[in-house]
């Protein structure tokens, strides 16, 4: 691993069992369990007041439950040759949030504006903070994580042109983040491949290990300078080359080898009736808007071109 403040020992929060915390509704309530690993009941949902329950069959909740949501812009480095043409995109990392409002869980209805042309995938892992966090060294700041859980941190391109700064639109939109179905600890995260698929198709692909620019404790550690982290709290950790845009009715999902799945189905809604009144910045398709949207083809592997188009007419068909 050739990122800043490399590690020399496995910290605890990556080493095992495996342990994985779920929230889900039952009964119109929600409640958490504990994923079972091992036996004959591997792989249902151990309630917290002892009740064993099929995973497959449950509705999730987001398993976090933030104060806010931190979101490294580029970390990835074949992210950054895509976008940058270099391995690093910047000296240090940089940043935006996104509102609580934004979470959805897995399984979820991924909305899309019926004004909005464009809206990214980007498959992420994120790191969910486990306890008050402030003035850390990225060294111990292994030591104030809970866990890790898959996430798609969905995107509105058509915002680009007056949010770029803040993203708080691009990215800040109701139901931009499914994420779960758990919140994992007990693996090693740099060992794992981060895949995200379109209609089952594979177009983004990152051994987390090698692309890594920035590891969760340096971030953790440079955002905690300034910023009081408290537990719930979660941090986007960027997303690899090849983010594009889908449509109504695909169906898009993160997988991270030995963390969990996460999927979400693109809906298309309605615009928002003050939209019609010329209420705001409208929704716009510049170039700008496309180099972000629709990436830059020649940078990234042909396998991830030829599954989306294939994806594509999947969903048509």
């Amino acid at each position: 691993m050739n990122f800043e403040f490399p590690i020399s020992e496995l910290p605890a929060v990556m080493r095992g069992p495996r342990v994985e915390r779920r929230r889900a509704l039952v009964g119109g309530s929600a409640f958490w369990g504990t994923l079972i690993e091992e036996g004959a009941d591997a792989g249902r949902l151990q309630l917290d007041d002892g009740r064993v329950l099929d995973a497959q069959a449950l509705s999730y909740l987001p398993p976090v439950n933030p104060s806010k949501i931190i979101a490294v812009h580029i970390s990835y480095s074949s992210r950054s040759y895509e976008t940058r043409q270099k391995p690093k995109p910047t000296e240090s990392p940089t940043y935006f949030t996104k509102p609580p409002t934004s979470l959805n869980g897995h399984g979820g209805q991924i909305l899309k504006p019926a004004d909005c042309q464009y809206l990214n995938y980007e498959g992420e892992y994120a790191v969910v903070i486990g306890k008050t966090c402030r003035n850390v060294t990225p060294d111990e700041a292994w030591d104030y994580i809970e866990g890790f859980c898959p996430a798609l941190d969905m995107g509105l391109q058509n915002f680009r042109d007056t949010d770029q700064g803040s993203m708080l639109r691009v990215k800040g939109a109701d139901t931009l983040l499914p994420i779960g179905p758990g919140l994992v600890r007990g693996v090693n995260l740099f060992e794992q491949t981060l895949r995200t698929y379109v209609n089952g198709l594979v177009v983004q692909e990152a051994h987390i290990g090698e692309e890594t620019i920035w590891g969760p404790h340096y971030v953790i550690a440079d955002l905690a300078r300034h910023i009081t982290l408290v537990a719930g709290d979660v941090i986007l950790m960027g997303t690899p080359c090849h983010s594009r845009s889908v449509d109504p009715g695909d169906v898009v999902e993160c997988e991270i080898t030995g963390i969990g799945r996460v999927a979400g189905t693109v809906v298309e809604i309605a615009a928002p009736r003050a939209s019609a009144l010329g209420v705001g910045h409208q929704p716009t398709d510049t170039a700008e808007v496309r180099r972000v949207a629709l990436g830059f083809d020649e940078r990234v592997p042909d396998r991830f071109k030829q599954n989306l188009a294939e994806a594509r007419k999947n969903k048509r068909g």
